[in-house]
Order: structure tokens, then C-alpha cells, then sequence
């Protein structure tokens, strides 16, 4: 999956009946700002004695649950691995795809094949799927065109890539939203996770895992997708390289100062030092360097020593151009307007579709650019 392989052929013939009922999720899994044991501050106050351990290692990761929320408890029966329990989110560290924010994985994959099954059933007519409202409304154009040259399987594999391109589009306009001012809980900014380095790279690792579950045709009731999702998830982190929990914990020390830092608080959203705002199908993590060591990390240097596994999800599928078959739109309500004064007004007063969403990302980075030297916090 990670290196572009080509899926096993299998034959196709379903029936829609059988297909599960999932849908896209109403809510995102609480996910981790960037860092490990934050202090946090509830208005001008800090919680006394409280730290944010973020940071978890590949045995503590729970089963997938679909669409879970919060909180949810898989018996030990239920789950392909060796234990039960929560998700149990937080961030890992992979030599070869950087830090991974499990929450934003699970979302992605929960939103590709929340979308996939409506898709399918929908190929080759104009539908509109609603998404749970951020900024303002949020839905998926599906455009009319003739799907009477393609057979089921070609159908199935152009809705699998529709899906997954569009989740992870959806998590995009996440990030966009967070910076714009949305929140998911009254009075509690998300600023601080708005384009953090280690997102989209998690939201298409997310995608790309289901897309390959589908193709696989390993997604045909809701326990067989998260058992599949459970199994899949902990190959890729090994594959890319996850290291212990004490390991993710000094790299994530060793670039505190440089890409966040430890001395501000959660919610400040300049806790957060480095950002990534190149949004797009491709996506390369960001790796620990020798140059960020420095003489107390010395000892990472065997964890410095890699390359990066980037991702990507294809524009193309059956020769056809996804973008010209469907398309994510955002709308800003009159209350979020204010956040996009630096932006010319055309390109997002009527609406954005995600094919802009780099534009937005970039005016997001020059303005956060100028915050920063205005208050005197660098940013690499």
C-alpha cells in the first residue's frame, strides 16, 4: 500500500443489499496538539499540576472502532489484537513518516468508507452528500456522467478513489476551518492544531488504508472494517518505522524549541512553532534530522538516519479525472467573514471548492508568519 502496489484481483459481482450501513461520522475524535506533557490554561488560569501525555507506543494502540467519538470499549473477542479496550489515540513517532496523530488516521479512514458505499450507489448521476456543518456548509458535488462503458469492478474502484480523495479533502477543510475560528466545543480554541505538521500527513495515511481495504473488498460488514482497519494500522506504523513510546518522547523533546514549545501553554495557539500549509494529494512527513539533535540528543542519531515514505492518493482512476467527477465545497457563514479579510473575497465569499484550498492555506501562512515576528517567535 505505502509503495503504490497494485491490488490482487478478485471478482465483483455484489449485491447493495448486503453493503454495510456506514456512513460519514457527525463528529471527529478528539486529537492531540502537538507536543508531549503541555501544561494547559482554562482562560488566563493554568491547571495546577496537570500535563498532557500525548504520546503512546505501538502495544498501547486499542482496536478501530467506526465512528467511536470519545470513548468506546471493544471485548477482547471482538478485537484481532492480542487485547480489547479503547482506541486509545495519541501520537506515535515513525522514522520514515514522521509523527502520526492516530485520531486524525482513524477520522480519515472512518470518513473514506463513510463516503464510499453512498458513491458508488450514486456513480455517474448528480447527487449532493451533506457533511457535518464547520464554517458553514460543507458537501460533496457529484456530477452526472455516463458510467454505461464501465463494469462493476471499474465502477467500485473509481467510488474507492472518489472516497478516499474526498475524506481526505474533508480533513483538509478541517484545518482551514480551525484556523478560521471554528471550534468543537464552545470556548475552547482549536488554533493551536490549525495546519500542525503531523495532520494531513495522518488524514491520507487514514485514506490510503481504506482505500486499499476496499479495493481488497475486506469492508463488507462494520466488524470486518474495523478488525481489517485494527490489523492494517499497526502493519503501516511498523512498516513506516514506529519506534517505543520512550523514543517518541526525547524526539519529541529534542525538537521542542524548534517545531513547538514546551514553555507555552495549551490553548496558545503559538504553543505550535512549525506548521505545514502544503496542502495537496501528496504528502511528505516531517523526520527528525541530525542537524535538530544537537549534543543532548546525540543518542536519536540511529533514529535521524532515514528517508521519508511519502503518500499520495491518484487524481486518475479508470483514465478518468477524479476532480471533474466530484468536488468538496465549503461555505463561510457572515460570522466566520472577519478571519478572511487578508484573503481577496472572491476567491471565498460565494464558496471554496477544494481545489483552492491551497490558495487559503498560503494566505493562512503569510499572516501567521507575520503574528510570529510581530511577537517575536521564530518559525524554520
Amino acid at each position: 500500500m505505502l509503495i503504490e502496489g497494485k491490488s490482487t484481483s478478485q471478482p465483483w459481482q455484489l449485491q447493495e443489499a448486503r453493503y454495510p450501513k456506514l456512513t460519514v461520522p457527525q463528529n471527529v475524535r478528539p486529537c492531540c496538539a502537538f507536543g508531549d506533557m503541555q501544561k494547559v490554561k482554562l482562560g488566563l488560569v493554568s491547571v495546577p499540576f496537570f500535563r498532557l501525555n500525548n504520546v503512546v507506543g505501538l502495544s498501547d494502540i486499542g482496536p478501530h472502532k467506526f465512528a467511536c467519538g470519545i470513548y468506546y470499549y471493544t471485548s477482547a473477542s471482538s478485537s484481532v489484537l492480542d487485547h480489547g479496550g479503547s482506541e486509545n489515540n495519541g501520537i506515535v513517532y515513525t522514522q520514515q513518516g514522521g509523527f502520526i496523530d492516530l485520531a486524525h488516521v482513524r477520522d480519515t479512514a472512518d470518513d473514506t468508507i463513510g463516503l464510499f458505499f453512498e458513491i458508488l450507489a450514486n456513480l455517474g448521476q448528480a447527487h449532493r452528500i451533506d457533511l457535518p456543518a464547520e464554517l458553514g456548509p460543507r458537501y460533496i458535488e457529484m456530477r452526472a456522467f455516463d458510467v454505461s462503458a464501465l463494469t462493476d469492478k471499474q465502477q467500485w474502484s473509481v467510488a474507492a478513489h472518489l472516497a478516499a480523495r474526498l475524506a481526505y479533502f474533508k480533513a483538509e477543510s478541517h484545518e482551514i476551518a480551525q484556523w478560521h475560528g471554528y471550534t468543537s466545543f464552545s470556548g475552547w480554541p482549536e488554533t493551536i492544531s490549525a495546519y500542525s505538521l503531523e495532520d494531513l500527513y495522518s488524514n491520507m495515511l487514514g485514506a490510503k488504508i481504506v482505500l486499499n481495504l476496499i479495493q481488497h473488498r475486506n469492508v463488507l460488514s462494520e466488524q470486518e472494517y474495523n478488525q481489517n482497519v485494527s490489523l492494517w494500522l499497526n502493519a503501516s506504523l511498523q512498516e513506516l518505522g514506529i519506534v517505543d513510546k520512550a523514543q517518541a518522547k526525547q524526539v519529541l523533546a529534542a525538537v521542542d524549541g524548534k517545531w513547538w514549545s514546551s514553555k507555552e501553554s495549551i490553548p496558545n495557539k503559538y504553543m505550535v512553532l512549525k506548521r505545514h500549509y502544503e496542502l495537496g494529494d501528496q504528502q511528505t512527513p516531517y523526520l527528525l534530522t541530525p542537524e535538530l539533535l544537537g549534543d543532548q540528543f546525540e543518542h536519536l542519531a540511529p533514529v535521524a538516519k532515514t528517508s521519508a515514505i511519502a503518500l499520495s492518493l491518484p487524481a486518475y482512476a479508470e483514465s478518468l479525472e477524479l476532480d471533474n467527477i466530484a468536488t468538496l465545497v465549503l461555505e463561510i457563514m457572515p460570522r466566520y467573514a472577519a478571519t478572511f479579510s487578508h484573503i481577496p473575497e472572491q476567491l471565498w465569499s460565494e464558496r471554496i471548492v477544494h481545489t483552492e484550498f491551497p490558495m487559503i492555506a498560503r494566505y493562512a501562512k503569510q499572516q501567521d508568519s507575520k503574528e510570529m515576528e510581530a511577537i517575536g517567535v521564530g518559525n524554520e
